[in-house]
């Protein structure tokens, strides 16, 4: 269904910004998977049309921050209720270490058809499942299930060179890797996988997994020079909580955006993860270079970290994009649930910085500026940015046709809303997916992935669970 004629929507957000954000017209035509109309169109002889008629039109969302692994590893009770340094030991570093080969594949495939079902085309998967004499290509299993399903698809290839997990006797797959063996294994997947194009399928991506941990500073400063070389984007995690603050202080005496900068670590092909606790000079520093942030308001809820300053981030001049983290901290880890969470935080971070007057503050002032149009732009065209993607994430002549098309008459959370463009993100909850396209390809039809047993699927992942709890006993 590479061609066709989009018809009659209720509504059509572009991902574009001010005026621009909401098209004129309700119609959208489509010629071998591009954009190449948009407006009050009549159909041409033999054409396909979609109607979506009651439905709204996205973009398809771009996930830039997933740790696809994770998803057989939801609401752990171990973790779930600590913040993000005892989580990390309760659950992924005390589980991954556990799972097979098949469990890596199983884990894939549910998240990246749960971020499908959620209207999200483009996957930035953070894996950092890597270890010396590791018997399989997690690499490649991951843009192997993505292409099964027909998704863009960028491998920000994690681990490093120093183990987070204490203790001398580490298993075999939490031992880290040589820096040798990690830059090697980068340009071994560049080679295989790598396509630059604006529109490109499969990328690939330089991701220590974060820099006060996971290298030292001298092997972070020649991961960015080799992925440079090798033109490649930069990404990492980065201050997700005080401990970022503290540990970085205490090593280098610096915030830990000033030590990004001493190791080449900023800039517009850079992006992190998180950037919860920033000072204001930092904030200045990240606008400055232009680097960016996958922020993840769900996650980091969940964590107990804090709500990132995503629109102090973007009035320094800073992209932002929306990340959902791993499922192990955030048990909706679907596009449609994150918007939705980044809407309200932002405002309620906003609402929540203001100062009364009476107390010498200027009241709540613009408090709810954040608007549905921003994180809409935030989880399409900003994510798209950091991706280096740019005919991808909007909805204009000369895109790649990566279209979701919500419906709204048959939930009842839709009734009664005066804006329709909106509802989407502002009502929340699982979206009514009409259709998925990528590229002009149908990847969801009537919220139904062809070829896809969810029944099925829900199964093994519950006995995949049950072994993998019974070999960690």
């Amino acid at each position: 269904m590479s061609d066709m004629l989009i018809r009659h929507a209720s509504a059509v957000l572009t991902g574009l910004s001010g005026t621009a954000a909401r098209a004129e017209g309700s119609d959208l035509r489509v010629r071998k998977g591009r954009i190449v109309e948009m407006g009050s169109l009549r159909p041409e002889p033999g054409e396909q049309q979609v109607d979506a008629s009651g439905c709204v039109v996205y973009p398809a969302w771009v996930n830039t921050h997933h740790h696809l692994f994770q998803s057989l590893l939801k609401g752990d009770p171990a973790g779930l209720n600590a913040t993000l340094s005892p989580w990390l030991l309760a659950t992924p570093m005390r589980l991954r270490p556990r799972m097979s080969e098949h469990d890596f594949r199983l884990a894939a495939r549910i998240g990246l058809v749960e971020l499908a079902l959620s209207g999200c085309g483009t996957v930035a998967d953070h894996n950092y499942h890597y270890f010396p004499g590791m018997p399989y290509d997690s690499s490649a299993i991951l843009f192997e299930e993505a292409a099964r399903l027909g998704l863009r698809f960028v491998l920000c290839r994690g681990g490093g060179t120093l183990a987070r997990q204490p203790g001398d006797e580490l298993p075999p797959a939490a031992r880290p890797e040589t820096l040798d063996a990690f830059l090697q294994d980068v340009g071994r997947l560049v080679r295989e996988f790598h396509d630059p194009a604006a529109d490109s399928m499969q990328r690939v991506v330089m991701a220590p997994t974060t820099p006060p941990h996971s290298m030292r500073p001298e092997e972070m400063r020649e991961a960015a020079r080799v992925g440079r070389a090798l033109g490649l984007r930069l990404h990492s995690h980065l201050s997700e909580t005080v401990h970022y603050q503290d540990t970085v202080q205490r090593q280098h005496g610096l915030r830990p955006v000033e030590l990004c900068e001493r190791i080449g670590w900023l800039g517009p092909d850079v992006w992190f993860a998180h950037l919860v606790k920033l000072d204001p000079e930092e904030i200045a520093l990240l606008g400055r270079t232009g680097t960016g942030i996958a922020h993840c308001p769900q996650s980091n809820g969940r964590l107990g970290s804090g709500i990132a300053p995503v629109r102090a981030l973007e009035a320094a001049g800073s992209p932002v994009s929306i990340g959902v983290d791993g499922a192990a901290s955030n048990e909706a880890a679907d596009m449609i649930s994150e918007i939705h969470a980044a809407w309200l935080m932002a405002r309620a971070r906003d609402g929540q910085d203001a100062v009364a007057q009476v107390r010498g503050g200027a009241g709540e002032g613009d408090s709810a500026a954040t608007t549905v149009e921003d994180v809409v732009r935030w989880g399409t065209a900003g994510g798209a940015r950091v991706l280096g993607l740019g005919a991808v994430g909007t909805l204009a002549p000369g895109q790649a046709a990566d279209i979701a098309i919500y419906g709204l008459d048959r939930d009842p959370r839709y009734f009664g809303l005066h804006d329709p463009a909106i509802a989407p993100v502002a009502s929340g909850g699982r979206a009514d997916l009409r259709h998925l396209f990528v590229a002009g390809r149908e990847i969801v039809r009537d919220g139904a992935m062809p070829g896809m047993d969810l029944i099925e699927l829900g199964r093994q992942s519950r006995d995949a669970v049950r072994a993998l709890l019974q070999r960690n006993a």
